[in-house]
């Protein structure tokens, strides 16, 4: 039985402004115009002999996120296991190895583990190098997949492999794996033929795992056994208990488990691959124009060469730069050197320090009962756009310091209003004065459309008295 686990804890914040906190690369369309990355790590597992189910290990502040781009492909079988923390990838597979266990009490099923921010171009040659190693993770090894390197990269760690196990099926055990290098050792890395990228997708069975992990780190496994033993069903989402994870120290698979042992195997994928972690990622894996460049949005150049240029929200116009990044989103422009884009992180850590939102959120908000966007924020009113799924409901709420006006411009709004029900339809509005308890629901078939204009001392989103929620929120 094999059965996808799915990592998608991470904040991505390499990929700032695309990529904030609450709203991050892996359910971004960055590879294509359609789908996200979570999704396309989906959808290319169409075609293996799986499980019916898989599972998903992802952040608290993501799980309605997870749940809906999960739901707009149709599937049902899915397990979202939610971190209160990000700890890495030791502790999250074992916790998923503890879900599958659950599972198929029976058996003993091999995850595949697999992170949901990578492009891979050729599905036939994953499918092939899963089937390859499926028979030593069977055994009771734990196998690792390597990409054959074409550049001197230090945003990667690597893989040595050593003795051959099975020519036809190019497999070796690993020899050593090596940590993010420096540019000359990423050189010297390059020219070994036994090295590969460490693309940190995995494959081994559940107990091998926990075996692993008792022997290498147990205080990593104690932590997330006391904490899967208290499981809780929260909606369509598994809750760990929270107090006994956030004693776990963060650490990766490799380092706690991969770099002790003797029965780690590496299978080599051939196909391209990109780890989207950064802007020049996205610049090497880009359709680029006769001078290098790839372009995103309205853009127009004049004299630019080997340059990423996007523009979500307004046109972009560059002239004469070369080797640059240049990203504009609605309240934000990045623009950094192309070798100097790992360094990004630093920019979000001042936003940080500084309280400022743009670290966090988009100037579009995902809610699980669909988003809002600000479109005029002063000190005594605020202007948003409310997009409501068709058929959700806001919470029952009130303010303290915000009266609200909604105006609805698409759809259908049923709206309660102190005890009144109101049926609001295009270009008709309603006002909520301060203090009054209020719901908004969309009872229609297409999406509900309003704009809500706010007043009041002060418009935080903190200001917000839930009394019922049909998505487990609750106070305030």
């Amino acid at each position: 039985m094999l059965i996808p686990v799915l990592l998608s804890g991470g904040i991505g914040s390499r990929l700032w402004p695309i990529s904030r906190e609450l709203y991050p690369k892996q359910f971004i369309s960055l590879a294509d115009d359609e789908n996200s990355l979570l999704q396309n790590t989906v959808i290319r597992l169409d075609g293996l002999e799986t499980a019916p189910s898989m599972i998903i290990v992802c952040h608290e502040e993501h799980r309605f996120l997870v749940a809906e781009q999960v739901r707009q492909l149709g599937l049902e079988s899915v397990t979202i296991i939610i971190e209160p923390e990000s700890k890495g990838t030791a502790p999250a597979v074992a916790l998923a190895a503890f879900e599958a266990l659950k599972q198929f009490e029976d058996e003993d099923p091999i995850l595949l583990v697999l992170p949901v921010d990578h492009i891979i171009n050729d599905k036939a040659s994953f499918h092939q190098a899963i089937k390859k190693g499926k028979s030593q993770a069977e055994s009771g090894k734990l196998v690792t997949f390597g990409i054959q390197p074409t550049s001197p990269a230090t945003q990667f760690g690597y893989i040595r492999r050593g003795s051959n196990i099975d020519s036809i099926d190019n497999l070796f055990e690993v020899s050593d794996f090596v940590e993010k290098p420096d540019e000359e050792t990423a050189k010297d890395l390059l020219s070994d033929e036994d090295c590969h990228w460490n693309s940190g997708m995995f494959m081994f069975r559940a107990s091998s795992y926990h075996k692993k992990l008792e022997k290498y780190a147990p205080d990593i496994l104690d932590v997330c056994r006391a904490s899967y033993a208290s499981v809780v069903k929260d909606l369509d989402f598994k809750r760990v208990h929270a107090p006994s994870f956030t004693e776990c120290r963060p650490d990766s698979v490799d380092c706690a488990v991969l770099e002790h042992t003797k029965e780690a195997v590496v299978v080599s994928l051939d196909s391209e691959w990109q780890e989207i972690c950064e802007w020049s990622t996205l610049w090497d894996s880009g359709n680029k124009d006769d001078n290098g460049n790839v372009v995103n949005g309205d853009v127009v150049l004049d004299d630019v060469k080997n340059c990423y240029l996007s523009g979500e929200s307004r046109l972009v116009a560059a002239l004469g730069i070369e080797n640059l990044v240049v990203v504009e989103t609605p309240d934000a422009i990045l623009v950094a050197n192309k070798d100097n884009v790992n360094s990004v992180p630093k920019i979000v850590e001042q936003l940080k320090k500084n309280n400022r939102s743009e670290a966090v959120n988009h100037t579009c908000v995902y809610r699980p009962w669909g988003s809002y966007e600000t479109l005029v924020s002063e000190t005594r009113f605020q202007v948003k756009r409310i997009i409501v799924n068709p058929g959700a409901t806001l919470s029952l709420q009130m303010h303290h310091h915000r009266a609200e006006h909604w105006t609805v411009v698409r759809g259908t709004a049923l709206v309660t209003c102190g005890t009144k029900e109101i049926l609001l339809r295009e270009d008709e509005s309603n006002y909520i004065p301060l203090g009054f308890k209020h719901r908004l629901k969309n009872p229609g078939v297409i999406a509900l459309e309003l704009i809500e204009v706010q007043t009041g001392s002060y418009l935080g989103e903190d200001d917000i008295v839930r009394f019922d929620d049909n998505y487990g929120r609750s106070g305030s």
